[in-house]
């Protein structure tokens, strides 16, 4: 749960404040929430902010719908809603920070609709913050790479069998589902795996070995292959 403190102090100075949240949900926490003030602190990116950004809860909340989806038409559709409504806002003279997890720069949905922002004219910045293979090597006390290794980050949601051929350290991110394959698929290779869920939050486990792994920690688990 890191923060930078340039995102800290951009916050801080934006009246509005942008959450990703995936209307698509149907468990019955979520769904209480969004009918009322509680949406929210189901966002983890605003939880992690609350305790260090200042004035938080006093900033116009704007929820851009992100569902975890690989359809193309629904995703393209959800960046360009999101694009059209901070839109809405810098017409109005509101700057907008909108808070991810981890970088910016790394499978970060904000990237496709800051995109969109931009052709449109306006300007816009991405800050750099703390990637979750760094913050989840640090917790696990081991450099991710050293000397001339190679360092290679990997969807795991997509097929990953060719990639973990490649020399040096493989990270896997973005697991979900589709854990309990890839769990098979390093124990059948034989690989030294390390990994971490929920890195730095509530829940945090740590795993020291492919066959510790368990198939239900979701999305939010990382995975470190030497």
């Amino acid at each position: 749960m890191l923060m930078t403190l340039k995102a800290v102090q951009v916050t801080e100075q934006c009246p509005v404040v942008a959450l990703s949240v995936d209307f698509t949900r149907r468990d019955k926490d979520f769904a209480a929430a969004a009918d009322g003030e509680g949406l929210k602190e189901n966002c983890v990116a605003y939880r992690i902010a609350a305790p260090v950004v200042k004035g938080i809860g006093q900033k116009e909340p704007l929820y851009l719908s992100m569902p975890m989806t690989k359809d193309k038409e629904t995703l393209a559709a959800s960046h360009r809603q999101a694009a059209a409504r901070i839109g809405e806002c810098l017409r109005q003279g509101k700057s907008v920070a909108w808070l991810t997890l981890g970088d910016t720069t790394i499978y970060a949905s904000s990237l496709y609709a800051a995109e969109l922002v931009k052709e449109e004219g306006y300007k816009v910045e991405l800050i750099s913050g703390v990637p979750s293979f760094c913050a989840a090597a640090a917790r696990l006390g081991e450099p991710l790479v050293s000397g001339s290794q190679q360092l290679h980050i990997l969807p795991s949601s997509y097929r990953i069998e060719e990639s973990l051929a490649c020399s040096g350290t493989k990270v896997l991110m973005k697991a979900g589902s589709r854990l309990s394959k890839v769990k098979k698929i390093l124990i059948e290779q034989g690989l030294e795996v390390k990994g971490v869920q929920r890195c730095g939050m509530k829940g945090e486990k740590v795993y020291g070995s492919a066959v510790e792994l368990d198939e239900e920690a979701g999305y939010y688990t990382l995975l470190i292959v030497k």
